[in-house]
């Protein structure tokens, strides 16, 4: 049976920065500088920025559809951890309802012998009584 301290974790930070948020406002200041100091006509300027923010779209979306894959991995592994558990849990049980099954049937079979054996001494007191009644009569008639 599987140790239960094995098996993936899954933490949720919901106060560490880094995420998409932050980027995108990181890439927009960037593209806020780029056009302040940008020594290009305005036509070229806005192309340029264009071209960036398709590039950074496309990195966001790659960013994440990376994101949901490890989560979805994540919890593929966390579903079949559970489900490992639960199928060793419905194991158990199932070898305990055995064990109750085998147990009783074994207590039925020797309360059955010790039945036996009661009604056998019960008969073989009643024999000996009768005996010993018997030959007390024979002696009486003697």
């Amino acid at each position: 049976m599987r140790d239960r301290d094995e098996g993936p974790y899954i933490v949720i930070d919901r106060g560490g920065g880094g995420g998409v948020g932050s980027f995108l406002m990181g890439a927009l200041l960037g593209a806020g500088v780029a056009l302040l100091f940008a020594p290009r006509s305005g036509e070229e300027t806005q192309e340029d920025l264009k071209k960036r923010a398709r590039h950074f779209r496309e990195l966001a979306e790659d960013r994440m559809r990376e994101a949901q894959r490890q989560l979805e991995d994540r919890m593929d592994g966390a579903r079949e951890g559970v489900q490992a558990r639960f199928d060793d849990v419905r194991s158990a049980v199932e070898a305990g309802r055995q064990a109750a099954h085998e147990a009783r049937e074994e207590l039925e079979r020797k309360m059955e012998m010790s039945k036996a054996a009661y009604r056998a001494g019960v008969d073989a007191a009643r024999q000996s009584v009768a005996t010993d009644s018997a030959s007390e009569d024979e002696d009486d008639e003697d």
